[in-house]
């Protein structure tokens, strides 16, 4: 292993590039990981209530968590196979009550203390969603933008709870918990009216915010569609990107599941650093459309990672996943997809940014377009293996094996 990484800094320093520099330095990146990959987005709330609003996991793959417990032990499984530190990103469907279930409007952060124990237990920041779907006060695919100002109001005073829960999140872990509001609302067909949802979600929006919370990132996440809501969906990009612009301290989230599939975000990332100072992110893989498969290292999660390392955005960036795929071992799917985000960014690390930056502004495009292929061919493999080794993780070849025999000893049990 050693010969084998000293070569590869060897050929990494011939053009500039210090892989301890990048090893230290994605050290140092958390990924926010979102809890639901572990039980297909079923949450912990009482009724079982199917899924709804464009939610959709697919397969039955055996050992799925049921329960608090169960998920914060998958969990901790998958993270002490992940290299660094890192997030745990809840939505407010995974409250855990200890006695009489409080619905979603009358939240309180003792309903998140099992979270929060376990988050400082494990060194893990927190992140928090408001759940807005599926739920009885869904009405007509339509809640924080409904005309029925019950439906409405209660879903505001939903909002509102979780930011003081992500406040409660921060106080305790001391760490900013990102608090991100999506929303389903829209219609199947054509819509009469298309600025009356909007205006609403706008009224809304800024009751939700009204309360200054210093331990709270705000953000807010459009969607292009989704199942049910295929011709009209009231948070847009254009909605959402208007409102963050206008309202300081509320930042525009881009999920790269959430566009035309001709749309890229690592080409949106640039515009948004050029005007806010924190860039929250939500990376999946969408196959045809926002199917939340697993993160494989594909060509554009390649460019995310470009475009976060290229515009010193590392502190800027607020990384996080969003999949989930029941049909494969959900504690693996985690660990690729989490794993794959860092390979992501350390292939970014490791590449000479001034270099190819001079040679563009000078109009070097043949030479820009010679290097940039060379780099594909550079022993990016060996610098992995060698971050693993110093965070005291398994190998790639090594860390399904636990996960295996984790299977049999407990997931199989279930």
């Amino acid at each position: 292993m050693s010969g084998y990484y000293d070569c590869a800094r060897e050929k990494y320093a011939g053009i500039g590039v210090d892989t301890e520099a990048a090893i230290a330095r994605l050290s140092a990146v958390p990924i926010s990981i979102h809890c639901w990959q572990g039980d297909d987005v079923a949450g912990f709330e009482s009724g079982g209530r199917a899924l709804s609003g464009g939610i959709q996991a697919t397969g039955n793959y055996p050992g799925k968590a049921r329960n608090p417990q169960e998920l914060m032990m998958d969990f901790a499984k998958a993270v002490s196979l992940i290299p660094g530190k890192h997030r745990i990103n809840l939505h407010a469907s995974y409250a855990v009550f200890d006695g009489e279930p409080a619905d979603r409007d009358a939240l309180l952060p003792e309903h998140f203390a099992a979270w929060i124990n376990f988050a400082k237990e494990h060194g893990l920041g927190m992140d928090l969603n408001p759940t807005l779907f599926s739920h009885p006060m869904v009405k007509e695919n339509l809640t924080l933008s409904s005309p029925d100002e019950e439906v409405r109001a209660f879903w505001v005073r939903h909002a509102v709870a979780t930011r003081r829960i992500a406040d409660a999140m921060a106080r305790a872990t001391g760490s900013p918990a990102l608090h991100n509001i999506w929303i389903a609302d829209g219609f199947k067909d054509v819509p009469a009216d298309r600025i009356g949802p909007r205006l609403r979600l706008k009224k809304s929006l800024d009751e939700i915010f009204a309360e200054q919370l210093p331990g709270v990132i705000d953000c807010v996440e459009s969607k292009l569609f989704g199942i049910g809501l295929e011709s009209y969906t009231v948070g847009s990009g254009e909605f959402y990107l208007a409102y963050a612009a206008g309202r300081p301290g509320v930042y525009n989230l881009l999920d790269n599941g959430h566009y035309h599939p001709t749309e890229t975000v690592s080409d949106k990332i640039a515009s948004l650093l050029a005007f806010f100072d924190k860039l929250p992110l939500h990376v999946t893989r969408p196959v045809r459309w926002d199917s939340d498969h697993v993160v494989l290292l594909d060509d554009e999660l390649k460019e995310i990672a470009k475009e976060i390392v290229r515009n010193d955005a590392l502190d800027k960036a607020l990384i996080g996943l969003d999949y989930f795929d029941a049909s494969i071992n959900r504690v693996a799917a985690w660990v690729i997809g989490v794993r794959n985000m860092q390979k992501a960014l350390l292939l970014a690390l490791l590449m000479p940014f001034p270099t190819l930056r001079a040679m563009q502004d000078s109009y070097q495009f043949t030479e820009l377009m010679a290097c940039q292929e060379a780099l594909k061919t550079l022993p990016f493999g060996a610098v992995w293996e060698a971050f693993c080794d110093r965070l005291g993780v398994p190998q790639d070849d090594q860390w399904l094996k636990e996960v295996k025999a984790y299977e049999a000893d407990v997931l199989a049990k279930r």
